[in-house]
């Protein structure tokens, strides 16, 4: 599996994403303390315990609209639980990881290594 730019955490991405003052609002009944369990509850990390595919993260690493913290806790979920994986940080890359071809080169090269490795 390749995962890019991924929101992992609903709780915290509410908080530190870029436009973190209008998510809670339009998507969720409220503030994540208020509603833990309804932002758990549609947060990949509260099921990160049943993965077992081998599993690849990229993200930029000045991303601020998914901040890179997001693939951190994924990635380090998965390393706990001995799950094959990768972290991929494309660096001076943004939430639109082609901002520049040299990026983007480096997105699909990952992407079809790691599929070349995981068929």
């Amino acid at each position: 599996a390749v995962v890019a730019k991924p929101v992992i955490n609903w709780y915290s991405f509410s908080l530190y994403a870029d436009n973190y003052a209008n998510y809670y609002k339009y998507w969720f009944p409220g503030y994540p303390w208020e509603n833990q369990e309804h932002f758990m509850a549609r947060s990949p990390i509260s099921l990160v315990g049943h993965v077992r595919t081998p599993t690849m993260l990229i993200t930029g690493e000045v991303d601020y609209r998914t901040p890179i913290a997001e693939t951190e806790q994924f990635y380090g979920a998965l390393q706990l639980q001995g799950v094959e994986s990768v972290m991929v940080r494309i660096p001076e890359s943004g939430h639109g990881i082609a901002g520049r071809p040299s990026y983007l080169v480096s997105k699909v090269a990952h992407i079809l290594a790691w599929f070349d490795r995981h068929p």
